[in-house]
């Protein structure tokens, strides 16, 4: 079997087990996608959703982030009722989500209303966590088997430096509770006309910029949208984040945690490694300024 194709297996061994258990039919669950999470689509509306291993704190916090949203109508996946969750089989944690009906990605002035709404929410009474940009990248620039020692090298000093600078951020917007990984593609419109915010796992408390500077980065270091939509963008939230002295510094962890990312996906997936190599170019300056045409992996 290939990577991808041994990958998938595993989780589906993991998806029968956790889903006998919790009384669920996965005969014939459909794969939707195969990435940081493996997502499956069970009989009767449900969206299964398995983590990598040691990922069972991170899948209980999204579970409750996702509770207190709709307790404060605040519209986001909805956990499915009545199971006990998340589960843990072989290290991995297994939620089950309510389908939404058919959706798109939002638009920008969807994304800043959204994030608008969550940043002027009090804390939860539970603990959510404080924000970390740095979760996991360690383990990934360890497994990405594609890379030589060299770059892998590279990596691992790339990270410390960046590291380094965000202890240092300057002061900037009142910290509250932040989605933590708010690209527009994590904020999605349905067909009834409702904005969901999706994605749970990283949402704590920390900088409102750091979730700012996911669509600054989509437009500026990407293109993926236009510098109008940024302007709409930063209209209906009301602030700029590339304004503060401390959005190279966001900007460039996140654009780090996209490469790390890549050379996670490559080493399951081979065919991926050329991206890859050209994100690490553009992070060394190889490739020209901003923005860099990078291709999405999954």
């Amino acid at each position: 079997m290939t990577d991808t194709t041994s990958t998938e297996a595993a989780a589906r061994d993991v998806l029968g087990a956790a889903s006998r258990r919790a009384g669920l039919d996965a005969a014939g669950a459909e794969l939707i996608r195969l990435g940081e999470n493996a997502l499956f689509r069970l009989p009767g509306g449900i969206i299964a959703r398995i983590t990598r291993s040691g990922q069972t704190a991170a899948a209980a916090r999204e579970v409750a982030v996702a509770r207190w949203l709709d307790a404060n109508d605040v519209s986001a996946v909805k956990p499915w009722p009545d199971v006990d969750q998340p589960a843990e089989v072989d290290g991995r944690a297994i939620t089950w989500w309510g389908e939404l009906s058919a959706h798109r990605h939002g638009t920008a002035l969807q994304v800043a209303t959204a994030l608008r709404r969550l940043h002027d929410l009090p804390p939860p009474s539970f603990d959510v966590g404080r924000l970390d940009p740095f979760v996991r990248l360690a383990d990934r620039i360890e497994r990405a088997a594609t890379l030589n020692d060299a770059d892998r090298r590279w990596m691992r000093r790339h990270l410390n430096e960046l590291e380094a600078h965000y202890a240092e951020l300057p002061k900037g917007l009142p910290e509250c509770v932040v989605h933590g990984d708010a690209w527009i593609g994590n904020v999605v419109s349905t067909d009834d006309g409702d904005v969901v915010l999706l994605d749970l796992e990283r949402c704590s408390v920390g900088p409102p910029e750091w979730d700012l500077t996911s669509t600054a980065v989509k437009a500026f270091t990407l293109a993926g949208i236009t510098v109008e939509d940024y302007d709409v963008f930063v209209r209906a939230y009301g602030h700029d984040v590339t304004a503060w002295a401390g959005f190279e510094t966001l900007r460039d962890i996140r654009e780090f945690r996209m490469t790390c990312m890549a050379a996670q996906v490559a080493a399951e997936n081979p065919t991926r490694h050329d991206e890859v190599m050209l994100r690490l170019a553009c992070l060394r300056g190889e490739r020209g300024s901003r923005p860099w045409r990078w291709m999405p992996v999954p």
